[in-house]
């Protein structure tokens, strides 16, 4: 499986450089997931900007993985630059209720800082009372 991690301060991109979502790359999708959790990062992004084509919905549960990873570790799982073909399968198989799905990746950073300063936001708020 060919993929590029790009690490942030508050984020870490991770770009599937291939044209398909399969069950052959889906694995090694959820195990760097996991990896970079362990690391520490609680937001992460997935950049499908290189993908054209999906086998299935179930290689698509590898986003329900990276979702419930970072909700675990409070932070934001988000999916950007989906190709209509794979956005229509993540309708039809309802994943895309359960994600956070933007446009591009300025939007992806938009929402990981947004996120971020509410819940700096909130613990502020949480100490005063």
């Amino acid at each position: 499986m060919k993929f590029s991690v790009d690490k942030h301060e508050k984020y870490v991109v991770i770009r599937l450089d291939e044209s398909r979502l399969t069950a052959d790359n889906a694995p090694g999708l959820k195990s760097e997931f996991i990896l970079l959790n362990t690391e520490g990062y609680c937001n992460i992004v997935l950049d499908l900007s290189l993908v054209t084509a999906c086998d299935d919905s179930q290689d698509l549960s590898c986003l329900l993985v990276g979702n419930r990873i970072c909700k675990q570790a409070n932070g934001l799982f988000v999916v950007t630059n989906v190709a209509a073909c794979i956005a229509e399968l993540l309708d039809m198989s309802v994943f895309d209720q359960s994600l956070n799905i933007v446009n591009n990746l300025s939007e992806a950073e938009d929402l990981i800082f947004m996120e971020e300063i509410e819940k700096e936001l909130l613990g502020s708020f949480d100490q005063e009372n």
